[in-house]
């Protein structure tokens, strides 16, 4: 089978695409065809070592896929061949086949062909869990989500409306904007033209926060961008405010000032979903039956925007470090079917 394999670790460029064998199927297992396998920022650090999971080299990166069941081992119940089912492998999914444990699947809903599948679980789960359990975002609160055009920012604006709260987006581009209106946004901010080393464009880009939070800032902040953006978004945040530590899309991990959560009385919230999965599965499981019962729904659009195939993969982890990705990306296999 074929499979993008990091032997190495470096960019996207140092990824190989080759032939490499099926592992032995134990009988606790299942083996997918895959059809479409999501792209996410974390799969950029994973290939370079920058992730808080390290895999032993060589392996493939890829934390999530959509598939068939292709066979099972003898004591796997509950399944059978050819169900249609998403997977959470962490890594590993960049191949045309992936063996998992049956705790790692769930039904494929019927209304997401699979490259929407493949890119549903982590962006939207983390999401979710983000603003439903760690924020606590109520109806008519205000949410200001950064980096709102990628995938991450596009499931926080969905899910931000779903649970009723007035959604600030913002991103770089008035292009990327656009998509973020599209997607629910009721407020944006152009942050693009900001250096966030200037005492005067930091004044401004608080103004730009004030002003689309109806002048007493946002009660959530969602920040998987990190970087010169966490500060000034902190001190605009809204008294009582939870500000979301999604991740470090920008590079940098800021070092924040303590006496900022006292004088605002906020609170800064860790993130962490893979974690949230293992250690309170079912709690995980309620969650993701609401989302994908808000998808049926046509709460969630779960937009993804491009559809490369597997041997691309470098292609696709690069438009996420040059931050062009808007909404999500799948790569997709020879077993592919739409």
């Amino acid at each position: 089978m074929k499979a993008i394999v990091c032997k190495e670790f470096g960019p996207p460029s140092s990824l190989v695409f080759e032939d490499v064998e099926v592992p032995e199927l134990k009988p606790s297992q299942l083996l997918i065809d895959v059809h479409s396998a999501g792209v996410n920022f974390p799969d950029t650090l994973i290939i370079q070592d920058k992730y808080q999971v390290k895999p032993p080299l060589p392996f493939s990166p890829g934390g999530e896929i959509s598939g068939t069941i292709s066979s099972m081992g003898e004591s796997v119940k509950g399944w059978n061949v050819g169900d249609e089912v998403i997977a959470m492998v962490g890594h590993g999914g960049f191949r045309e086949q992936v063996i998992v444990g049956p705790m790692q699947i769930f039904k494929k809903p019927s209304s997401m062909d699979f490259t929407t599948a493949s890119c549903f679980t982590l962006t939207y789960g983390t999401s979710h869990y983000a603003l439903k359990d760690r924020a606590q975002l109520k109806e008519g609160e205000t949410l200001l989500v950064l980096g709102a055009a990628g995938g991450v920012g596009i499931s926080a604006i969905e899910i931000g409306k779903a649970l009723g709260a007035k959604v600030v987006a913002a991103a770089s581009s008035d292009e990327k904007l656009a998509v973020c209106k599209e997607y629910g946004a009721d407020e944006v901010i152009n942050y693009g033209g900001y250096d966030l080393t200037d005492k005067d464009q930091i004044k401004q880009f608080r103004s730009d926060i004030a002003t689309t939070s109806g002048g007493k800032g946002p009660d959530v902040i969602y920040d998987p961008v990190g970087g010169n953006f966490t500060e000034p978004s902190l001190r605009s945040i809204a008294w009582g405010g939870r500000f979301l530590v999604i991740g470090f899309a920008s590079g940098p991990i800021p070092k924040i000032p303590l006496n900022l959560y006292l004088i605002k009385g906020c609170s800064a919230v860790g993130v962490f979903w893979g974690q949230f999965t293992m250690l309170e599965p079912q709690n995980h499981l309620a969650n993701m039956e609401q989302l994908t019962k808000w998808h049926e729904e046509g709460k969630l659009k779960a937009p993804v925007t491009e559809v490369l195939p597997l041997e691309q993969a470098k292609e696709a982890l690069e438009m996420i470090l040059d931050r062009k990705a808007k909404g999500k990306i799948a790569l997709t296999t020879s077993f592919y079917k739409n």
